[in-house]
């Protein structure tokens, strides 16, 4: 390309570019002024304020106040909301109390006298080992202490010719024997296998003939009357959460009922790794449709935090961090904000904000602090044509 066509488009660019600058930017005009530029050039380049350029006034009212009046700007007002007012969490649920019933002694399996679902009171039998010996054991215990009563018996008829050590010795007799009695009696007892407490019997796997020991599982029992639901909530509800607090939890295997409850226990630090505390919460299972081992999703209600809430389109940063536009009466000011939480439709901030204080949303770049503005709802005001009475 030759040199004189590069020489005119770099004029054509730096013209247009003067142009603009002129037509956009506040106080083009005084500053051409200045530079000692004809008059003519100047109101050609950059119109004052006030003069009629492409149609008059009202050309430069469609541009906003661009000629060095009032910025033309949208605003919506502010909104509270609140936040950390519910927590939802994932629990898994157990049973009030449940054991693993196992032998006292070990032996062979004589009997199995409940079946898995058997609802069982507490101290009922469940099974039974063999007990032949321990019957025999107890059957001498009871001689030994009939002999025993007899011999003490005798002694004491024969007070006057028998010895005080005789009389001791008869007395110590018949107090271990009847000790004896009482642990063959305990032995046999141990024979039967009993519920601790009532409950729901689970899956039993054992048969009668079976041999087994002290560690062998013979019946599984779940005192389901109350679901207790273990949880874990992020650090942030840590200080809200207390003892006797509600909850409200849903079974995922029974959708659309709602069972409530009271948190029983929090655990007294929390997990470094994850970042959450765990809870137990307690709830009532008096028709018996819940089970151990269920999922639940729970839900908790506090008095959450209150915070303004502005639209995403109102904040601007700059070094000193985030910060919106806000309207007092016909100026704007800069008030500093910082963000709690952002959501697609909304930010909430912490700032000196009130609710229902005008925010500016549309035309913020070509603000600065305590500059003049209107609103595009107090333009349509003035825009909006009279209606003539009696139309």
């Amino acid at each position: 390309m030759r040199v004189w066509k590069q020489l005119l488009i770099g004029l054509g660019v730096i013209s247009a570019g003067v142009l603009l600058w002129g037509r956009f930017a506040p106080g083009a005009n005084g500053v051409l002024t200045a530079a000692g530029l004809p008059a003519p050039l100047v109101a050609a380049i950059a119109p004052a304020s006030g003069e009629k350029a492409d149609g008059g006034n009202q050309s430069g009212s469609r541009r906003g106040g661009f000629g060095g009046g009032p910025t033309l700007v949208a605003t919506k007002p502010v909104a509270m909301a609140t936040v950390n007012d519910r927590l939802n969490a994932i629990g898994d649920g157990e049973a009030i109390r449940t054991v693993t019933v196992t032998p006292y002694a070990t032996g062979n399996l004589t009997e199995v006298l409940v079946e898995s679902g058997t609802r069982v009171e507490q101290g009922a039998v469940i099974a039974r080992l063999d007990s032949d010996e321990q019957k025999i054991a107890a059957d001498q215990a009871r001689v030994t202490v009939e002999a025993a009563q007899q011999k003490l018996k005798r002694l004491e008829n024969l007070r006057s010719s028998t010895s005080t050590a005789d009389l001791q010795d008869a007395q110590t007799a018949l107090k271990a024997a009847e000790l004896a009695l009482r642990n063959a009696e305990l032995t046999l007892r141990r024979r039967d296998i009993t519920a601790p407490y009532g409950g729901v019997v689970g899956i039993i796997s054992v048969n009668p003939g079976d041999y087994v020991t002290t560690s062998t599982a013979i019946a599984r029992i779940d005192d389901r009357s109350e679901i207790l639901v273990d949880y874990w909530v992020p650090e942030r509800f840590a200080v809200s959460v207390k003892v006797g607090g509600e909850v409200s939890a849903t079974a995922v295997a029974r959708p659309g009922e709602t069972f409530t409850g009271t948190v029983q226990a929090i655990d007294n630090r929390i997990d470094q790794e994850s970042r959450t505390l765990r809870v137990r919460a307690r709830i009532a299972n008096p028709d018996d449709v819940l089970r151990a081992g269920m999922s639940f999703q729970v839900t908790m209600r506090f008095v959450g935090d209150l915070y303004p809430s502005v639209d995403p389109l109102s904040l601007q940063w700059s070094a000193d961090g985030s910060y919106i536009w806000r309207v007092k009466g016909d100026k704007v000011e800069r008030v500093p904000v910082h963000i709690v939480q952002r959501n697609p439709d909304k930010v909430l901030v912490k700032a000196g904000l009130a609710e229902g204080d005008a925010v500016v949303v549309e035309g913020v770049q070509t603000l600065r602090q305590g500059g003049a503005v209107r609103t595009a709802e107090e333009r349509s005001t003035k825009q909006k044509p009279a209606v003539a009475e009696g139309t």
